[in-house]
């Protein structure tokens, strides 16, 4: 797909595949188009030219709303909390796609939620155990430390069950521990799910990642596994600096 901002090419006949249960990394210097292609995935930005498939149906006027029912979910590159809602209420929100009653009458207490309220209660405490963040269940964004709130907003993510989830930096801010427990989760994860994860901490996405897409300045310079990718030279010159991964 090729997306164009004006005079700038932003993304330049890129594609991106992804099998079942499978973790495709795309990387890239600042600037290189990782956000873009991940807004065109979403349906926040109609590429120029190409389109998205989803189950190897085509969508070309993909629009955010419809990502659920498409069974694809993403995580924003910060929390995206809702700070007035507890964390289980918070993850209630990502399962409510699948509430008859919505999830506002859910949360209200309104007139046969109850129903749907049980079920996405139960919901939101089995996505929140599942990233290790069960015991966040009925405190406030503001009261949990920022490792916390960015497994509370993958807990949402997952509790859409979704068949593709679309992490944007979700190393950001995380302490070392923290990246070394993140690298074995989202391991767990493609067991149920197919994941594309844009991330610029290197070590993380060579030890998750199944296989890696490349860009600079809008264009796939190097596609393959994580071993092909550390031993190709344009990679080294455009990205990871000539020394290699974890190179100066």
């Amino acid at each position: 797909m090729t997306v164009r901002f004006g005079g700038l090419t932003a993304l330049d006949a890129v594609s991106l595949a992804v099998a079942p249960g499978e973790i495709v990394g795309v990387i890239g210097p600042n600037g290189a188009g990782k956000t873009t292609l991940l807004n065109v995935l979403c349906g926040f930005i109609r590429p120029n030219a190409g389109q998205v498939f989803i189950d190897g149906r085509p969508h070309p006027r993909l629009r955010p709303h419809q990502l659920a029912g498409l069974g694809v979910a993403r995580t924003l590159q910060g929390v995206g909390l809702f700070e007035r809602l507890t964390a289980a209420e918070n993850v209630m929100t990502g399962a409510s796609c699948r509430a008859k009653a919505g999830f506002l009458s859910a949360v209200l207490g309104l007139p046969r939620s109850d129903r749907d309220e049980r079920r996405l209660r139960d919901e939101a405490g089995q996505a929140l155990a599942r990233v290790r963040a069960g015991e966040a269940a009925d405190a406030r964004p503001g009261e949990l430390p920022y490792g916390m709130r960015k497994r509370v907003a993958l807990a949402r993510a997952l509790a859409a069950r979704p068949k593709l989830l679309l992490l944007d930096e979700p190393a950001s801010g995380l302490a070392e521990d923290e990246l070394a427990e993140l690298g074995i989760l989202l391991r767990e994860l493609a067991a149920e799910t197919s994941l594309v994860i844009v991330e610029h901490h290197m070590d993380l996405m060579m030890s998750v990642c199944d296989s890696l897409v490349v860009l600079d300045f809008g264009k796939v310079i190097s596609r393959g596994t994580p071993k092909e990718i550390q031993a190709d030279p344009a990679v080294a010159t455009a990205y990871l600096g000539t020394s290699g991964p974890g190179g100066e």
